[in-house]
């Protein structure tokens, strides 16, 4: 089972890389996969976010986005801030206390319309404490460190 799912995430890889809306020379050499390959727009229409694949991608500000359908992507393009994750997707907590933590795509939450990850479920149980409070703190320290390695916060 462990070599059907290398083989398919290679098989995804490959679509990316050989989509010509995209191009092997269109991505910056530091192109990334956004929100670990999962469908921003499945936040919103499921009960739960789907991986999404190399078959339906769109690429913004050099992060590659995978999506599970041709609709959701069109809906993505159609709206990118809409479905966008706050913070670049990194860990809404950790940027409220100025640190750049790895966003898990299964820990999430929707606050006034907007995609916030986690690094984990502990961590959530202390953002969810005080959201607004954390989201303030967040939007006033993102400015700052939003260029910064994470290593060097």
């Amino acid at each position: 089972m462990n070599y059907l799912k290398r083989m398919l995430a290679l098989g995804g890889i490959f679509a990316v890389l050989s989509n010509p809306s995209i191009g092997l020379g269109a991505a910056p050499a530091d192109s990334t996969v956004g929100v670990s390959g999962y469908d921003l727009v499945s936040y919103r229409t499921g009960k739960k976010p789907l991986r999404g694949n190399g078959n339906h991608v769109a690429v913004r500000d050099g992060v590659t986005y995978l999506f599970a359908s041709d609709a959701n992507r069109k809906a993505f393009e159609a709206a990118p801030d809409k479905y966008l994750p706050a913070y670049g997707g990194w860990c809404a907590f950790g940027v409220s206390v100025g640190k750049k933590f790895v966003g898990d795509p299964d820990v999430w939450k929707i606050v006034d319309d907007r995609l916030y990850l986690n690094l984990d479920t502990g961590i959530q149980e202390t953002w969810l404490e005080d959201t607004d409070g954390n989201i303030k703190s967040a939007n006033a320290k993102w400015p700052k460190i939003r260029d910064r390695d994470p290593a060097d916060l």
